[in-house]
């Protein structure tokens, strides 16, 4: 007489089929989200290009340029913009792993002459109502809050806890308002880095 296949032979056939067909299914997921997450991303990152620059007529993404902060692994991504062939300033994509909860992720306009004129606050994970107030903490006009209009090279980018710093801190967020602010210094840095170094290969 055949010998029939014991239960846990059954059961390790169906585990088999069902991780089989799960992980087919986790593919084809993956396939058709992947691209509208991707094209959000960069409709965003457009978005955000446009609302921190002054007027350009160039395609900035199109000329992109990448450049590594002396403290960190991963580049920041410079987006030039010109008027004809005027430099008219740069939005600069950076980052900072110290927030109060992990990665902040801003994009900074500044024109020509370094000045800033604006930030989009891309990606967070700080405290609602506390470090999560950066999105429009430093462009009110209040007190010395505002980042915007000032030049990181005549104001010291620090909140005034510390040692010569010239900008409010979010009230009970300080670690959140250090890594927006040290993340717009090295945004600075890359904007320097772009117009010293490209401008002249531009032209």
């Amino acid at each position: 007489m055949k010998k029939l296949p014991s239960t846990l032979t059954y059961m390790t056939l169906s585990l088999g089929v069902i991780t089989i067909v799960a992980g087919a299914l986790l593919a084809w997921v993956h396939e058709i989200t992947a691209a509208p997450i991707e094209e959000a991303a960069q409709r965003k990152q457009v978005e955000a290009i446009r609302a921190v620059l002054p007027e350009f007529d160039n395609d900035p993404t199109a000329q992109q340029v990448t450049w590594t902060p002396p403290s960190g692994s991963e580049p920041f991504t410079i987006f030039p913009a010109y008027k004809g062939d005027v430099f008219a300033g740069a939005a600069v994509e950076g980052y900072s792993l110290n927030g109060f909860s992990g990665e902040v992720r801003i994009m900074y306009g500044f024109d020509a002459e370094g000045d800033i004129t604006g930030y989009e606050v891309l990606s967070h994970a700080e405290t609602p109502g506390l470090g999560a107030k950066m999105d429009e903490w430093f462009r009110m006009d209040i007190g010395h809050r505002s980042v915007i209009g000032k030049n990181p090279a005549e104001t010291s980018m620090y909140v005034t806890k510390d040692p010569g710093g010239e900008i409010d801190a979010i009230t009970a967020a300080t670690i959140s308002s250090r890594a927006f602010l040290a993340t717009l210094r090295e945004c600075y840095d890359a904007f320097k880095y772009y117009k010293t170094e490209k401008t002249v290969s531009h032209e």
